[in-house]
């Protein structure tokens, strides 16, 4: 995904989780730093994931375990534009699961994303991952 702005911005967003919790996860424990773990929090959801920092290659590169591998990679570009590329891999279990996780994780990815961009291009928080599932959210408040 090309985002309109500097490598040095769109990294950040990313490693970051004051940044990133405003297109992605609600809130996380700490900022990405290799051989860290971290938490990842989608309160909506009631649900939270441990990460595994592997590679923190600054304005390049992030790697993660979540359980399997992710990688980010930054290209910046000569006007000024980062393209991201996301590969998430090691996936298990027959070709047909295989195939599932891919589609699955792909779509969230493609979410992240997407958020990414409308944030730091627009300023605009899309909500895309609270919205993908509204009946799947936990009532925390009383509240529906």
């Amino acid at each position: 995904m090309l985002i309109r702005k500097p490598v040095e911005q769109v990294f950040e967003a990313f490693v970051d989780p004051a940044i990133t919790s405003r297109f992605w996860f609600t809130r996380g424990s700490s900022r990405l730093q290799e051989g860290r773990t971290v938490t990842w929090h989608w309160d909506m959801y009631g649900v939270s994931a441990e990460v595994a920092v592997k590679a923190v290659e600054p304005l390049r590169r992030i790697l993660i375990e979540w359980p399997t591998p992710v990688e980010w990679t930054f290209a910046p570009r000569q006007d000024g534009t980062t393209f991201v590329t996301i590969t998430a891999s090691g996936f298990s279990g027959s070709d047909d699961e295989k195939v599932a996780q891919a589609i699955d994780s792909m779509g969230g990815f493609s979410f992240a994303l997407a958020g990414c961009k409308a944030l730091l291009e627009h300023g605009v928080e899309l909500g895309l991952v609270a919205d993908h599932n509204p009946d799947a959210h936990v009532k925390t408040d009383g509240n529906p």
